[in-house]
């Protein structure tokens, strides 16, 4: 499949006017500017052709609840939390998303072509996410990454949560006690294997550990719930202590602390600043936010927390940050390149690059602003949505 006119935002370097690109086996096969030179598809290999619109990477949600608190369905379809135990890493999400949530077709339609999906923030430690495409019914064929981070939360959810059950946590201190507690379990855990199979001695791995091991490893990061000054710092310093990759979910007060935040260098993934303050951590969210942490050094992303807002409002959650003082060009990147590299699946989404699977979202113009309309979505190369049949 050709791609052919329009503009193209690689995100990968310039911009390219008026240029093409070619789609082999789901991948991007070729892309550059058109020369005058004739383009010869093979029999049957569609062309898209796109005057003056914009072609960039499918956009990326790097932090929701799609599938898993599913849009009118209550009980029965909320699977986002067990507010049983506050310890549960052992969870993954890829068993409780549900491809069949309206929110799926929202993405879609919004030109979103993938997203971090995982449990909620009831708990210390949550469980696994996963890092999925958006189309399709079986949840194992829309996996990129899985497990793609643990979960674990600081504040109010936790407390409110087990502390209403009579139980620890009930404090900021047990929060942080019990994740310490944890993944000092693990690390020793990790040390037993290690000799174990160095001696050539059998070892019996433990299900509630194991989970642990690409974490104190590096290979993921843990995905820390934090809006609050407080509560960001702590999740820091327990990072440190243990090594660990972090991603700074939400960090609703990152703005107040940019330059700390920006010398600590873990990535912080803002939102849902769409929604309304309804807890006292979130009195200081604001939009201004991301702009703020960006000028800073902090590598941003943007988060609808779908369902808290909607999956479809994040180009527009772009938007009003860019609004609020985020360069223009850094808002692109907020919901493609950067979550990519915050989730770590650069390699394969992001940006329009020779190689990478070809998830693309075509345009009328910027997604940001609120009249764009989306022609196009293409994921593994198939075209998933199509506005219009004719060619704009």
């Amino acid at each position: 499949m050709y791609i052919i006119g329009g503009l193209i935002k690689t995100m990968a370097g310039a911009d390219i006017k008026d240029g093409w690109l070619r789609i082999l086996d789901g991948k991007i096969a070729e892309i550059g500017k058109r020369d005058g030179s004739a383009f010869q598809p093979a029999c049957g290999e569609r062309v898209i052709v796109v005057r003056n619109g914009l072609i960039m990477p499918g956009l990326i949600e790097a932090h929701c609840h799609m599938g898993i608190t599913e849009e009118k369905k209550g009980m029965e379809g909320d699977d986002c939390n067990e507010t049983v135990n506050p310890i549960t890493p052992y969870l993954r999400a890829i068993d409780a998303v549900n491809t069949m949530d309206a929110a799926f077709d929202d993405a879609v339609r919004a030109g979103i072509t993938a997203a971090m999906i995982g449990p909620g923030s009831s708990n210390v430690v949550g469980g696994q996410f996963a890092f999925l495409k958006t189309r399709g019914r079986r949840v194992d064929d829309l996996v990129v990454k899985a497990p793609a981070a643990m979960k674990v939360a600081f504040g109010e959810n936790p407390k409110v949560n087990y502390s209403t059950q009579g139980k620890s946590p009930s404090t900021r201190m047990a929060i942080a006690a019990m994740l310490r507690e944890e993944l000092t379990k693990a690390c020793e855990y990790r040390e037993k294997k290690s000799k174990a199979r160095q001696n050539g001695e059998d070892f019996e791995e433990d299900f509630n550990l194991e989970c642990w091991l690409p974490v104190l490893n590096r290979d993921i990061p843990l995905k820390a719930h934090v809006h609050r000054v407080d509560d960001i710092f702590t999740a820091i310093r327990i990072a440190k202590e243990f090594n660990l990759r972090m991603t700074l979910d939400h960090c609703s007060e990152g703005h107040l602390i940019a330059q700390e935040l920006a010398a600590e260098g873990f990535p912080a993934i803002v939102g849902p600043d769409l929604a309304s303050r309804s807890k006292i951590e979130v009195q200081n969210m604001a939009f201004k936010t991301v702009g703020v942490l960006n000028q800073a050094g902090v590598m941003t992303a943007i988060t609808t927390d779908h369902p808290v807002s909607l999956i479809q409002s994040l180009p527009l959650c772009a938007g009003l940050a860019v609004k609020s003082g985020l360069a223009l060009e850094e808002g692109y990147k907020a919901i493609t390149i950067h979550p990519a590299l915050i989730c770590g699946v650069a390699d394969r989404v992001g940006s329009l690059e020779v190689g990478k699977d070809a998830d693309i979202a075509i345009f009328t113009g910027n997604p940001m602003e609120v009249f764009t309309r989306t022609l196009y979505t293409i994921i593994d190369g198939q075209v998933v949505y199509e506005a219009e049949k004719e060619a704009v």
